[in-house]
């Protein structure tokens, strides 16, 4: 096959979960000589995201799917169905060697229109339980990459291959130096890392305020806020605030002993891959589909982390668990050192690669 040319579809959305491993997969395709077109929704994330790349940006309609009765599931039937031609269109068009999908509603529309032109379609499963999305596009796809072994009870196994997470090898290379030149903190006292989320979490960033003081007398705080969350009035020698981070993350985290985090896994496995000790606060049912707990307990079982539930989340309780990881940081560690961390990004694409 003539590498002129040569394209491939990426699409996922709705969270930046959905969404960072295309963007971490984006560089190795080009390296490659193959150019990414990238099609998601109109208003996700996913846009917001994918524009920093520089690749084509393809938007399509795309229905919320539900697992309840709703008047808007009628609705976003003809959504979905409106992206799918949508979709077909741009696929034509592009003449993709395949569609790699990450998950989102938006997805639905563009592995049904990839199927329907018979481009292959691989999906990335990185929760435990596949989402609604996914289980939909599953039926679809020619091969299902999974995160967790125990997914394999979850999908069809026939097509589907463990491959663990995907890493990101620049968050190795961190440096203390430029971490504490960074913050400011002090090489001596124990640094935390809190992190709510991609969009910051409103719960966790009330609770570290409100008990900052208390806090801040045994450690120092590295505090990923989210968007527009920087409160500067309580900036100090022991607490330092970023909305966000990109190349700091890495020397960041090689000054950190102990992360307090949502627990996404594309985040939980990065900070297992640097053998960080983690107590996680996984969204709630109210909030998710439950994949978070889920995740937080696959760490806790693993003795990786100590989980804390949002609702009974309390001073006394962190104290606690962070106590006990002080107490036990070798043994945390040790179980991190016996777990064979994942693929990089470019074995990723060498994987796609191979598949066709």
């Amino acid at each position: 096959m003539s590498q002129k040319h040569k394209r491939v579809i990426l699409t996922g959305g709705g969270t930046v979960g959905h969404v960072i491993l295309n963007k971490l997969i984006i560089p190795e395709l080009i390296n490659k000589n193959i150019e990414p077109v990238y099609i998601g929704s109109k208003t996700g994330i996913e846009k917001e995201v994918i524009s920093t790349t520089g690749i084509t940006y393809k938007q399509i309609s795309s229905g919320k799917l539900r697992r309840y009765f709703s008047l808007e599931n009628a609705v976003d039937v003809f959504r979905v169905f409106k992206g799918v031609l949508e979709a077909r269109k741009i696929i034509k068009k592009v003449k993709p060697e395949f569609v790699f999908s990450k998950g989102g509603f938006v997805t639905v529309p563009v592995v049904l229109a990839a199927k329907s032109l018979n481009i292959p379609i691989y999906i990335h499963e990185s929760d435990i339980t596949p989402g609604l999305a996914n289980k939909i596009a599953g039926k679809f796809a020619n091969k299902i990459f999974v995160t967790f072994e125990k997914t394999l009870e979850y999908v069809d196994k026939s097509k589907s291959e463990y491959i663990g997470p995907v890493i990101r090898d620049e968050l190795k290379r961190g440096n203390e130096s430029i971490g504490y030149e960074l913050t400011g903190f002090d090489p001596n006292k124990e640094t935390l890392m809190i992190i709510g989320g991609s969009l910051g979490a409103k719960h966790i960033n009330d609770f570290v305020r409100e008990h900052l003081d208390e806090l801040t007398e045994a450690y120092q705080i590295i505090h990923i806020t989210g968007q527009n969350n920087i409160d500067h009035t309580l900036e100090t020698c022991h607490y330092k605030q970023f909305e966000f981070v990109k190349s700091e993350l890495a020397h960041l985290l090689s000054i950190t002993d102990t992360v307090i985090s949502r627990s996404g896994s594309n985040a939980i496995y990065e900070f297992l891959a640097l053998r960080k000790p983690m107590i996680l606060i996984p969204l709630p049912l109210s909030q998710s589909r439950g994949d978070q707990i889920e995740n937080a307990t696959f760490f806790e079982e693993q003795g990786f982390a100590i989980k804390l539930d949002e609702e009974d989340l309390s001073l006394s309780k962190l104290t606690d668990a962070l106590t006990r990881i002080h107490k036990e940081r070798t043994s945390f560690v040790n179980r991190m050192d016996n777990f064979d961390v994942g693929i990089t990004s470019l074995e990723l694409v060498e994987k796609l690669v191979s598949e066709e």
